[in-house]
């Protein structure tokens, strides 16, 4: 049972850790892209740099390390945000995974615990000098022991395994709004370069 509570802490510990920074890094994909196409076809890249430092959000991080080298080429612009996608990503995955294998852990200390309980108490009752009137009372207390290993390990691994489930749903989430959001920017630099301000974008970076 302390097995199983230790990989409980961790669970939850994970869990409310992933949870708030995945949501605490969400934005509004549609909105923060129609801001971004709205500075960038007013030439006023600067200000869509400042709106990116704002945001403090991985996709936000992102597109505002392509934006400040807009007056690079288009490789070196791609390889900004590249780069900082390597950086942000990871961060965004980090820890997720092992909530599924904490599940399995916790569910196998469960039945572990049960295995280990019912051999004590079949062992207990086997003893000579057991009363015979009482071998019933003492199993059934062991079983009931052994059978809370079991309840407490399969509860741990359902919480671990739906805080896995949503969680990494979140994460898929985050990364396929980068990706989308990362070339739409891309593009709309490329298509629209001779509307940009490169001063201001020099003085925003």
């Amino acid at each position: 049972m302390y097995l199983i509570l230790f990989w409980s802490i961790i669970t939850i510990g994970i869990i409310i850790e992933r949870a708030l920074y995945l949501y605490g890094s969400s934005i509004n994909k549609d909105v923060f892209l129609a801001t971004m196409q709205k500075c960038i076809l007013a030439g006023d890249v600067a200000k869509a740099v400042k709106m990116c430092s704002a945001a403090n959000a991985p996709l936000a991080r992102i597109v505002q390390a392509g934006l400040v080298k807009v007056n690079r080429s288009d490789e070196e612009v791609q390889a900004a945000m590249d780069e900082a996608a390597l950086r942000e990503i990871p961060k965004i995955a980090k820890r997720t995974g092992f909530l599924a294998l904490l599940a399995n852990l916790a569910m196998l200390s469960g039945l572990l615990g049960t295995v280990s309980g019912l051999i004590t108490s079949f062992g207990a009752v086997s003893g000579e000098s057991v009363d015979p009137s009482q071998k019933a009372r003492i199993l059934a207390e062991g079983i009931s022991e052994a059978m809370n290993c079991t309840a407490f390990g399969l509860i741990i691994a359902i919480i671990g395994l739906i805080g896995y489930a949503v969680l990494n749903g979140k994460t898929q989430t985050l990364e396929d709004d980068i990706n989308e959001a990362s070339v739409q920017v891309l593009n709309l630099v490329v298509n629209n370069r001779q509307k940009v301000n490169l001063g201001g974008v020099a003085h925003a970076a």
